[in-house]
């Protein structure tokens, strides 16, 4: 009698084990089509690094009396990090110090609410994440502007 429970209850785990491959591989197919993720990626961003001045256009929606209107919002700053690839999930942070106060945001670079990035001028670092410049204060906080090399003819 204790080997029917028992094996009552090892075809009851193998069916359940059956049923939560089949519902993970549904889940997957949608992900893997490269045609979606292909169409949300952005080709005419800029290369951005750690340590590059930019200049975000962010779309702004504002509601008022049932209007909405639309607005460009730009966000200035020096890109502390750089994360998550270049693919649809990729982020950059973005520091700019305001009455002393300094304010961060992360955007995603694929976003359709950022119009464009402009860069205005690179930094030199040599590393990829700045995270020091949090608490660097005065000189310490500054990066060495990264002299672009012209090609002679």
């Amino acid at each position: 009698m204790a080997e029917e429970t028992q094996k009552e209850e090892n075809i009851a785990e193998v069916e359940t084990e059956t049923v939560e491959t089949e519902a993970v591989e549904e889940v997957k197919e949608p992900l893997e089509e490269k045609g979606i993720i292909e169409a949300n990626l952005k080709g005419d961003l800029p290369d951005i690094k750690a340590g590059d001045m930019v200049k975000v256009h962010q779309k702004i929606k504002e509601v008022k009396d049932g209007k909405t209107k639309e607005r460009i919002q730009i966000f200035e700053g020096q890109v502390l990090a750089r994360k998550h690839g270049k693919g649809v999930s990729a982020t950059i942070t973005v520091r700019k110090v305001i009455d002393g106060i300094g304010v961060e945001k992360i955007f995603p670079i694929h976003s359709p609410s950022i119009e464009k990035i402009e860069i205005e001028r690179s930094g030199k670092t040599r590393r990829s994440k700045l995270y020091y410049l949090r608490t660097a204060k005065g000189r310490k906080a500054k990066l060495k502007t990264k002299e672009k090399k012209e090609i002679a003819e």
